[in-house]
């Protein structure tokens, strides 16, 4: 899958091509429907399939001081889009220039001449342009006026009938419910970062750990969970992680630190990916390190039966 940022010109076998609009975060089922959509479209004209996301989220251009809320990060978002069979990706920059365009300008100088789109899809309830004063309906009239054809795709709900949403899937997260987040997004909530040096209290006690900051990310429930860690060079690790501030820890720092079972070796450096699978319990401070490998004991065996109780469920 070809990728463009920003102002990269789209490469000429891109042009012609059916894209999904919309900005994507956590990629979860309801985006899989539009990007499917967008997809088939392509295929039927013979032509390119491709995405269109934006960077950062509008959220974070209109109120800076949001809490941290992402599902992925870009590169996750992106590997996502390939894994689906999309030939191109654009990362389109949401600036204060592009939040200012009308409805009208960004469909004919970004979508028509920018990246030469015979066709759109979208969410039904997306809007576009200035203070999201485009719809739905104006996309399919402003589009039909440059040779796009649009498409709007219904939501997908959950089990119980409510729509999933990423708002839903941090709800999710927050609560603690990794599994309710996983159904949505059709796969386990991954943590993406570079493994860093911590207190090292792991080591002193057998059960090194892989410390990664949460950056931009939606923070979920803290507590100790079952995880599952993937390395570069494709190795998949079953562990158990404390994701939180660390109470036998001073000073408190915010980590996800995960212990990953019967695999020794150096991660310092490296960027890897670790799935929150289910929560297990609240993070605590315990009376003294022995305490504390007792405990780790319990944990590492409840999460061991939760690993296990989600390869039979899958």
């Amino acid at each position: 899958m070809q990728r463009i940022f920003a102002d990269d010109p789209l490469p000429e076998a891109l042009r012609g091509g059916v894209a999904a609009l919309g900005n994507f975060d956590g990629f979860h089922a309801g985006h899989q429907a539009v990007v499917g959509e967008a997809r088939y479209r392509a295929r039927a004209k013979g032509g390119p399939a491709l995405v269109i996301t934006f960077d950062p989220h509008p959220v974070r251009l209109f109120k800076p001081d949001t809490p941290p809320m992402a599902l992925t990060t870009i590169p996750q978002r992106l590997d996502l889009f390939a894994a689906d069979g999309i030939d191109g990706a654009v990362v389109l920059r949401f600036d204060r220039s592009m939040a200012a365009m009308s409805p009208q300008a960004f469909v004919e100088d970004v979508l028509s001449r920018r990246l030469g789109l015979s066709g759109i899809v979208t969410g039904d309830d997306f809007t576009f342009g200035a203070r999201a004063a485009g719809t739905v309906r104006d996309l399919r009239t402003l589009g039909a006026a440059c040779d796009i054809d649009a498409a709007a795709v219904s939501a997908v709900n959950d089990r119980g009938g409510e729509r999933v949403s990423s708002t839903a899937i941090r709800d999710a997260l927050r609560g603690g419910d990794a599994r309710a987040a996983a159904r949505m997004l059709t796969r386990p909530f991954a943590i993406r970062a570079v493994v860093e040096h911590g207190a090292k209290l792991g080591r002193t006690i057998g059960v090194p750990t892989a410390n990664m900051r949460l950056g931009d990310y939606v923070r979920p429930r803290y507590g100790v969970y079952a995880v599952r860690g993937h390395l570069p060079d494709g190795t998949t690790l079953d562990g158990v992680a404390n994701l939180g501030i660390r109470p036998m820890i001073d000073p408190p720092v915010e980590l996800l630190e995960s212990w990953f079972f019967d695999w020794q070796g150096d991660l310092y450096g490296q960027e890897i990916d670790v799935e929150l699978i289910a929560w297990l319990r609240e993070e605590r401070k315990l009376d003294g390190l022995d305490a504390l490998k007792a405990q780790i004991v319990r944990d590492a065996e409840a999460a061991r039966a939760a690993l296990d109780a989600g390869r039979t469920a899958g």
